[in-house]
């Protein structure tokens, strides 16, 4: 009896009909190609049993001349520094102030209120309390502390504490109030008039603009030798230096750029910051100009030569500015190996060092496109790549559109209002660029689309990642999830994010192919797998299922009659040569999935056992 090789295009098509792709695949989770061929995904584990406040929107890891390895995390509510598996509360502060009696307790109630005149916190901003003694029954150790701030008006805030007031007092005596930068919404908003904004952003009564638009709370980091450099995007450029902080005993918050400088042009907000690796440039794109308090959205300035503190161009500097003129704002700067590119919301410039006297020069390189997010551009040497609205780019020397399999499957199931939290990550080992973005009916990223450059292979799944960092000093590529962990990627088989482990259902099916022309019916008796189990353990097994039908538009059936069925799934172990099935039909469809702990698989080119048959 003929055999039948089962080999498929590598991708996977979802936008053409499933039997129009005969020969290709169609749907899939959690499986990857490599060499054109399936494997399931890598599993993974915690990076550290600590967890952090907000959303993470940013990842940095760097090294320090000692070896000490340092990740920064940036999050919605905080900027932190992950050293020995804990976090390092960096945040800079917005402002200390010394308040008298500031406290007021309610008895039996935990909620204290604060008095601070025109204080400009936020919803769920944090402030750290030192100095005060009890009020109303609230030990002091209750008091001096950090803490969220809640409800509040122009001139008071209402704080939690761990112990119910005994009493209805005012008090504290002199207390030092120190208030951490405005943390940033979670959800990004854009509307107006009433109900636009989140709620108690502003005050009762206050004015609003006909239209609001609040963004994320993003964040753009680089590393200047061993001081990390980093910037709130629409916000205050910071600087963290590991030298100052002993940790874990002691933790020195980040200052302010222009605190460090005598330079009193010195950037103090920015879009985006970065160094230039190759000739040593602090470069603050969308910037102040110097006395201003307000962002240029289309100015870029760089610093002096080896020197953040200099931002005055003098004949003896390289200290310098430009400005981009298409567009209406610096969306994003990436430095590849020959270039700065530079993205605005309508073009794309190159951005190179051309030494003196002009330092950097720059020139359009394209136009006409779109852009998803700040976080949704990827650089691979010199080739990056992009989300725009509703299609993808790459960039090559020149601007095209990446040809994309399943681009209505991506955007006809995205959160539209929530693109600017679409996150790009580079898994270098197999030579895969992936998007995280929300689906349509969630507010946070909770499915993934992956190309595979060296494939051009599409694949897609169900996966929670707010942001991405490749392999670098790092032995793993590590992710953040929604729940407040990072996770090691590639780590194991098994999905690390409970307690215990639980398996990942990874699969991949295909389209509908016919046997023989597709005229006549024909019998499949016989599956010889060709699988491999890699290391994994615990008597590892996949099920592949074939399924038949008669005509491409038919539903799937289980019987026809006693003897013959449409569908039939078998477990194929380790060391499975061969499995027998009934099945009758016109065209095949070919599926293997996996949900089983300690189990990653990579499928070859299987054969089944057809021979031509009747219909009765």
């Amino acid at each position: 009896m003929p055999l039948q090789k089962l080999q498929f295009k590598p991708g996977i098509v979802k936008d053409l009909t499933a039997y129009t792709n005969k020969g290709g695949w169609y749907d899939i989770n959690l499986v990857r190609f490599r060499n054109s061929f399936p494997q399931s995904i890598g599993g993974w584990i915690k990076n550290s049993t600590a967890s952090f406040l907000g959303t993470c929107r940013a990842l940095f890891s760097w090294n320090t001349l000692t070896g000490a390895y340092y990740t920064a995390v940036g999050t919605s509510a905080k900027y932190y520094v992950q050293y020995g598996g804990a976090y390092y509360d960096i945040t800079p502060l917005r402002e200390t102030v010394v308040l008298t009696n500031p406290f007021t307790t309610t008895n039996g109630l935990t909620t204290v209120v604060v008095s601070d005149v025109a204080h400009g916190a936020l919803q769920g901003d944090y402030v750290t309390f030192s100095g005060s003694s009890a009020v109303g029954g609230v030990p002091d150790t209750n008091l001096n502390k950090e803490f969220e701030i809640t409800y509040l008006t122009v001139d008071t805030y209402q704080i939690t504490v761990a112990t119910a007031a005994t009493s209805t007092a005012t008090g504290g005596g002199s207390v030092t109030a120190k208030y951490q930068i405005n943390t940033g919404i979670n959800t990004e908003v854009t509307g107006g008039g009433w109900g636009a904004g989140t709620w108690s952003r502003g005050t009762w009564g206050s004015a609003v603009e006909v239209t609001v638009n609040l963004s994320l709370r993003l964040w753009a980091q680089d590393n200047f030798g061993e001081q990390l450099l980093f910037n709130v995007r629409n916000g205050g450029v910071y600087v963290w230096d590991p030298d100052l902080s002993t940790l874990p005993a002691t933790t020195v918050r980040a200052v302010t750029m222009a605190s460090l400088s005598t330079d009193s042009t010195t950037p103090t907000y920015a879009l985006q910051i970065i160094v230039s690796d190759r000739d040593r440039h602090v470069i603050a794109f969308g910037a102040n100009q110097g006395g201003a308090t307000t962002i240029d959205p289309m100015l870029i300035r760089f610093s002096n030569q080896e020197d953040y503190g200099v931002w005055t161009s003098t004949a003896e500097n390289t200290a310098g500015d430009l400005r981009v003129g298409t567009g209406s704002q610096i969306i994003k700067a990436i430095e590849t190996k020959r270039e700065i590119l530079v993205w605005t919301d309508v073009a794309i410039y190159s951005m190179q060092f051309v030494g003196p006297p002009f330092t950097f020069g720059i020139q359009q390189v394209s136009g006409e496109i779109t852009t998803a997010g700040f976080n949704c551009f990827a650089a691979v040497e010199d080739t990056v790549y992009w989300m725009g609205m509703g299609k993808f780019y790459v960039y090559t020397g020149a601007t095209q559109e990446l040809p994309c399999t399943i681009k209505e499957h991506i955007f006809n199931d995205i959160n539209i209002g929530q693109m600017e939290k679409v996150f790009c990550g580079i898994n270098t080992e197999f030579n895969e660029i992936t998007w995280f973005y929300p689906s349509a009916d969630s507010s946070e990223n909770d499915l993934y689309a992956t190309f595979n450059y060296a494939d051009q292979a599409w694949t897609y799944g169900i996966m929670a990642r707010t942001a991405w960092m490749d392999r670098g000093v790092n032995d793993y590529p590590i992710a953040a999830g929604v729940d407040g962990y990072l996770y090691e990627h590639e780590y194991g088989f098994n999905d690390g994010s409970t307690t215990p482990a639980t398996p990942l259902n990874a699969y991949i099916e295909s389209s509908p192919f016919d046997i023989g022309e597709g005229d006549n019916f024909a019998f499949v008796r016989k599956i010889i797998p060709d699988i491999t189990f890699f290391d994994s353990t615990n008597s590892p097994r996949v099920d592949m299922t074939l399924k038949v039908q008669n005509f491409p538009g038919s539903a799937y059936s289980t019987t026809t009659d006693s003897s013959v069925q449409r569908t039939a799934t078998v477990p194929i172990e380790q060391f499975t040569n061969q499995a027998y099935v009934r099945l009758r039909g016109r065209q095949v469809t070919f599926r293997v999935e996996s949900n089983r702990e300690d189990t990653r698989w990579g499928l070859g080119s299987p054969r089944i056992e057809i021979k031509p048959d009747g219909r009765r």
